[in-house]
């Protein structure tokens, strides 16, 4: 039978002399279901939905397709632009050995582990169908980016459209999900960081740009980007 956690006895300036106070210590178990925060996911998340929806087109249509597709089409070049990298080249900066393709759960699970250890916050979307991570990113960096450094590689900004899971979608199932979560509306990624993955990524396949060009989107991913379009 576990034990009781003893009482902590509390010192300081605050707290009167040899006074024992009663504060209880939650187990890791319990405190993952306990939250001080203010705020609950649910609020947050429902914060980064409206968030999201101001690139949306039409907002009312971005809700309707997240209810009836768990995607929902964005504009990029306004709030926010992304990145969209091979998954070979993110495999390979995450130490996964093999063809994204033929990922297994477990690897896919490892990889989004890297990814949010990587990240100070930001948000991370996978098109499971084509293989290809969509790194959300303030949209000056398109200014900056240079296509012809990492071949395979793209940063969308004006005139380019991105589907987005809807915002509690953080399993790998389906068309796409959020590898990493968006915390809080407008929690983006640092181009910085998303620089240093890149390189990590082309140093560990050995610095060839080839292999980080993207894959033949798959049959599904090809009648669902007609369906977008």
């Amino acid at each position: 039978m576990a034990q009781s956690p003893k009482p902590l006895t509390l010192m300081g300036p605050h707290v009167e002399a040899h006074r024992e106070i009663a504060v209880t210590p939650y187990p890791p178990a319990v405190r993952s279901a306990v939250s001080t925060a203010v705020v609950s996911r649910a609020e947050r998340r429902t914060a980064v939905r409206d968030w999201l929806l101001s690139a949306a087109p039409n907002a009312q249509e971005a809700k309707a397709e997240w209810r009836d597709y768990g995607i929902a089409v964005l504009a990029c070049g306004g709030v926010l632009g992304a990145v969209r990298v091979p998954a070979d080249l993110v495999f390979a900066a995450a130490g996964v050995e093999g063809p994204a393709a033929k990922a297994s759960s477990g690897e896919i699970a490892a990889v989004d582990v890297f990814l949010s250890n990587w990240f100070d916050g930001g948000a991370v979307v996978m098109d499971i169908g084509s293989r290809q991570y969509y790194f959300l990113v303030p949209t000056s960096m398109g200014s900056q980016w240079d296509p012809r450094e990492y071949p395979g590689v793209e940063c969308l900004g004006h005139s380019h459209y991105l589907g987005v899971p809807v915002v509690d979608h953080t399993e790998p199932e389906g068309r796409a999900y959020w590898a990493v979560e968006m915390d809080s509306p407008g929690d983006l990624c640092w181009p910085d960081e998303v620089v240093a993955l890149l390189h990590r990524g082309r140093e560990a396949l050995g610095g060839d740009p080839l292999v980080a060009r993207p894959q033949s989107p798959t049959p599904d991913a090809q009648e669902e980007s007609a369906r977008v379009s």
